[in-house]
């Protein structure tokens, strides 16, 4: 659900940024809702979110942080990654009773050619470096002492949050069901975590394939399936249940996992690319069809013969003479490999 105000309380639930699982809230739906609250009121904001998009949580924060009111912030649930940089807008911290936070560096996905994943390196780097800041001005500690922690990928207990300055106190509340994420995607997210991502099928890698839900209403009459939430003070009482689920729901991934491998390596344009065709396969969510399209636009490289030098310079020569002056947009070839990846891939997480 989007960021909602009830009062002086804002709830933010789910992802950060566009929503994925039809869950989630942005920068503007926040900006919406403080817009109804008096500037300098206190304001009690429930976080219950996995994370998301580390700008997006960069900007949230900055939106709560230049309240000139009262802000108290409580941990429901989970903040992790750009949710707890959020929770640090909160001039008191409180973790409710289970409730967890994480705290690491922030990740994406670079696309290009060495050049293009130096500058994906620097912008990560620079992100990094005001994340660690956030938690630096929260905790007491210093920016350096933050990015260790960060690049630990650390998840903490109210009492361990407590401890490394992070959150200011702890209730006596029950937390809230985690909010829906794929919390495997993290390096070292508890299993417990783990379990219930794998259970309810919360997969980053099918989300981001997922028209958002103003593009893509759900036809009359579909009812939404309700997922399967864990409290996680009661989650060591329903272990049974989530490991079948977990162990069905493995099984069935590596059968249509290896039915994709065997149909895209069977595809006729993938001769004389195979490896790109299996770094297709291994790093994307692509269909079968969107793969051969891709194979397509890309040369082959393994079997066809290399041109010899006097043919190369002739065959650039000619291309050259249809090109048209550069920065015009005339020339430009409509489609390609690059085109086709990137708008599958251009999104960020953190």
């Amino acid at each position: 659900m989007p960021a909602t105000l009830d009062g002086q309380i804002l709830t933010l639930s789910g992802f950060v940024g566009d929503n994925w699982w039809d869950e989630g809230f942005t920068y503007d739906e926040v900006m919406v809702a403080l817009a109804s609250v008096e500037d300098d009121s206190e304001l009690d904001v429930f976080i219950n979110s996995g994370g998301g998009y580390a700008t997006e949580g960069a900007a949230i924060h900055a939106l709560l942080a230049r309240r000139s009111g009262t802000t108290n912030v409580i941990v429901d649930g989970v903040a992790a990654s750009a949710a707890s940089l959020i929770a640090m807008a909160g001039e008191t911290v409180t973790m409710s009773a289970g409730s967890i936070m994480m705290i690491h560096d922030p990740a994406g996905i670079s696309f290009g050619t060495s050049a293009d994943h130096q500058k994906a390196v620097e912008a990560l780097e620079a992100l990094a470096t005001a994340y660690a800041r956030v938690y630096a001005a929260k905790s007491g500690k210093t920016a350096d002492e933050c990015r260790e922690i960060m690049k630990a990928e650390s998840w903490m207990t109210p009492e361990q949050a407590i401890a490394e300055g992070f959150a200011d106190a702890a209730n006596d509340n029950e937390a809230s069901a985690v909010a829906a994420f794929d919390y495997r995607a993290y390096a070292h997210a508890p299993d417990q975590l783990r379990a219930v991502a794998s259970a309810n099928g919360w997969s980053l890698k099918q989300a981001t394939r997922k028209l958002p839900t103003a593009s893509a209403p759900a036809p009359t009459g579909h009812q939404k399936e309700k997922p399967i939430m864990i409290d996680k003070t009661k989650a060591d009482t329903q272990p049974a249940n989530i490991e079948e689920a977990t162990a069905t729901a493995a099984r069935e991934a590596v059968k249509a996992d290896r039915e994709r491998h065997a149909a895209i390596m069977a595809l006729e344009e993938a001769k004389g690319r195979e490896q790109l065709a299996a770094h297709l396969h291994a790093t994307t969510e692509m269909s079968v069809d969107e793969v051969k399209a891709a194979l397509a636009a890309a040369p082959a490289t393994s079997t066809e013969e290399k041109p010899s030098a006097a043919a190369y310079d002739k065959s650039r020569a000619a291309a050259g003479a249809g090109l048209a002056a550069p920065g015009s947009g005339e020339g430009k070839p409509k489609s390609g490999l690059s085109e086709l990846i990137t708008a599958r891939i251009e999104r960020k997480r953190a």
